[in-house]
């Protein structure tokens, strides 16, 4: 199950507490964000059950996307240690 967060505080609060953590960056009304996620999940799941995935609104949540630079969906960032280390956005392959 995927949490979705609600506010940049809440944001803040899982990557300053998670060890690992994917924040996937979408919306309700982008087709292709709704067919990666499961798969995201899925793969995590299967080789990368430490990491935890969070989704973020961009739509709904504006100012969590601005306030870290996403201007296009779908975007994944990784965090490790409260580290950004992955950023892939719009074409993100499997």
């Amino acid at each position: 199950m995927i949490t979705t967060i609600k506010t940049l505080e809440e944001y803040d609060q899982i990557v300053a507490e998670k060890a690992a953590a994917l924040i996937y960056f979408s919306h309700e009304q982008c087709n292709v964000c709704q067919v990666l996620k499961p798969k995201i999940q899925e793969i995590l799941g299967a080789h990368f059950p430490e990491v935890e995935m969070f989704y973020a609104d961009t739509k709904l949540q504006p100012e969590i996307a601005a306030q870290h630079s996403i201007f296009a969906v779908p975007t994944i960032l990784v965090y490790f240690d409260r580290k950004e280390y992955i950023r892939k956005s719009r074409n993100i392959g499997t």
